[in-house]
């Protein structure tokens, strides 16, 4: 895909070097400064066009102008780049929680309560960039083409990057949000709905995607625990049986306020 740029009617030759640049017009030399672009200009006329593509429904070219206008937008790192430094940092933090809990077994440490339960992962802190609202914004719209295109973990990553480069992005969260349910990741994408309804508690649309999703967690996770109940009743009537009783001599019996079940004998 090409861009041609045409001089047709103009008459402009460059007079001087360095600072003393100026322009001569039809033979006259004019004091005029030589005109600064915009350092996006290239970067904002590729997502302009993809814009035009996509409202036409033309998603695959439209996902092609994205891409471009990523490719020209000036900065030290990429959007591939800065996301797999991401996935660099996260790896080398696993690496260490093991390598520590591995030393402190050997060494035969108790853990603390504080150890035992799960930490959260740090933060990865992206390097500055220099328009990080532009390159967001150029993943963030590549995201919207690769949901119609059908390719959800490449949405996944793009607003991944969008969301390190500008954190507050509500439509980067829905879009990754979409994705991953679409491939079945309910919790994830329950997590990505409440985050964008914490940046924007107004939106009753982000609400409503909350609740939907909350309700499907929960559902889902009452239908596991029925599963792992049935599966232990199982395993429990082939060991009992040898001694003449059943599991339907115990009863489960679920605490409507914590969700959790206590277990009681009966003859």
């Amino acid at each position: 895909m090409s861009t041609e740029f045409s001089s047709e009617g103009f008459d402009l030759d460059v007079v001087g070097k360095g600072e003393d640049v100026v322009l001569e017009l039809n033979g006259k030399v004019t004091p005029e400064v030589v005109q600064q672009h915009e350092p996006t200009e290239a970067s904002d006329s590729f997502k302009q066009r993809g814009n035009e593509f996509f409202k036409s429904g033309n998603f695959s070219d439209a996902y092609d102008a994205y891409t471009l206008a990523i490719g020209a937008c000036p900065g030290n790192h990429t959007g591939a780049e800065l996301l797999a430094m991401k996935q660099k940092f996260e790896d080398d933090e696993i690496a260490k929680r093991r390598a520590k809990a591995f030393e402190r077994k050997n060494v035969g440490e108790k853990d603390s309560d504080s150890e035992n339960s799960p930490q959260p992962m740090p933060t990865f802190s992206p390097p500055d960039h220099p328009h990080p609202g532009k390159l967001s914004t150029y993943h963030c719209n590549r995201a919207a083409c690769l949901l119609y295109l059908g390719k959800y973990n490449e949405v996944i990553d793009d607003c991944t990057i969008a969301l390190m480069l500008n954190p507050n992005y509500v439509k980067a969260f829905l879009r990754r949000m979409a994705a991953h349910e679409k491939i079945d990741e309910v919790d994830n994408a329950l997590k990505d709905a409440q985050e964008a309804y914490r940046i924007d508690p107004t939106n009753n649309l982000v609400r409503g995607h909350v609740d939907r999703l909350k309700k499907i967690s929960d559902e889902r996770m009452e239908k596991l625990k029925e599963e792992t109940m049935g599966k232990l009743k199982d395993l429990g009537n082939s060991i009992l049986g040898n001694f003449g009783m059943s599991m339907d001599n115990f009863k489960a019996e679920k605490d409507p306020n914590t969700g959790s079940y206590s277990i009681k004998f009966e003859q």
